[in-house]
């Protein structure tokens, strides 16, 4: 009887998936009425919530997620791609992306303290550990006086992080940002991550052009850099805590500073003899194979190596 009182342990923790994913995606359709100009978030939301439910242990289908029937049927009418591609594309993102880019579409970029606040609020209102991030980044460029916002991954397990991963580096990160994240990707899906001996990518963020600070979403306190962020930007830090890379929130904040402000990547740009055309193009190679190994063993089957893209 042990194993089965376990088995059921577990499925009432992952029950935190299914009441997660339509809280957010509720949210965020309420937030869209308001919000013009953010349909292209609820789209790709719904396509991440919706791959990432059928990865997942035990599998969640989008019936799963919105019983209501009124509902569904609202999204077949408004939103049908994510229900024809999260079996056969896959998201650039994970889903909290979307959270924040829609709290920072209503709120302006400048507004870093009710930004946060909201993130805090939301997040407030979730279970922790199911499509919910727990830091947020906002890395702002002292000349141009801009901020740019990231938060770390929101998926759950170690095959989901590295599918996202993966996913983000090839198809929506900065090539910077990819670059330095592919450099420490595993070579073996069933290896850690670490530093590539044929590729470096890894970047020095011009301390006196930007700052970049990362806080823990539920209480709201700064958190100076992992390792592993030190290791890929060049930021300083005492912290030996070395997470997945591309996991963290400093990723996607200095992917998005690096997009708009050129002065700036100019100065990041890589250093290392070894980050050639042709050594990048062999480390995207061997992370799109590792990725591919990573689906087979969720049983995904990614037709036409096609990343999804979200409709306005």
């Amino acid at each position: 009887m042990e194993s089965l009182t376990a088995r059921e342990k577990f499925l009432l923790v992952q029950e935190g998936f299914r009441e997660n994913a339509l809280k957010i995606i509720t949210q965020m359709l309420a937030w869209s009425n308001t919000t013009p100009g953010s349909k292209h978030l609820v789209d790709e939301i719904l396509h991440s919530i919706f791959f990432l439910g059928g990865i997942n242990k035990p599998k969640y289908e989008p019936k799963d997620i919105v019983t209501d029937d009124n509902m569904m049927n609202m999204l077949k009418g408004q939103y049908p791609r994510p229900l024809q591609y999260y079996v056969s594309q896959l998201p650039k993102r994970s889903p909290f992306s979307c959270v924040l880019d829609m709290i920072v579409l209503q709120e302006g970029k400048s507004q870093i303290d009710k930004i946060k606040e909201r993130v805090h609020e939301f997040a407030d209102r979730l279970k922790p550990g199911f499509l919910v991030s727990t830091t947020m980044c906002v890395t702002t460029c002292k000349t141009s006086n801009s901020n740019y916002y990231g938060v770390s991954m929101s998926t759950t397990g170690p095959n989901a992080g590295k599918i996202v991963i993966a996913a983000s580096s090839l198809s929506t990160w900065e090539e910077y940002v990819a670059g330095a994240v592919m450099t420490y990707y595993p070579e073996k899906a069933s290896e850690k991550y670490k530093k590539k001996e044929y590729f470096d990518g890894t970047i020095k963020l011009p301390l006196d052009k930007v700052t970049c600070q990362a806080s823990n979403i539920k209480n709201q306190t700064n958190m100076e850099p992992c390792r592993s962020c030190g290791n890929l930007f060049g930021l300083p830090t005492k912290d030996t805590k070395e997470w997945p890379y591309g996991h963290c929130a400093e990723v996607g904040s200095v992917s998005n500073l690096l997009k708009a402000e050129k002065a700036v990547k100019e100065a990041a740009a890589p250093t290392s003899p070894t980050y050639t055309a042709e050594n990048r193009e062999k480390a995207e190679a061997s992370v799109r194979m590792v990725l591919k190994q990573v689906l087979k063993m969720v049983d995904f089957k990614w037709v036409g190596d096609v990343f999804y893209e979200p409709q306005n």
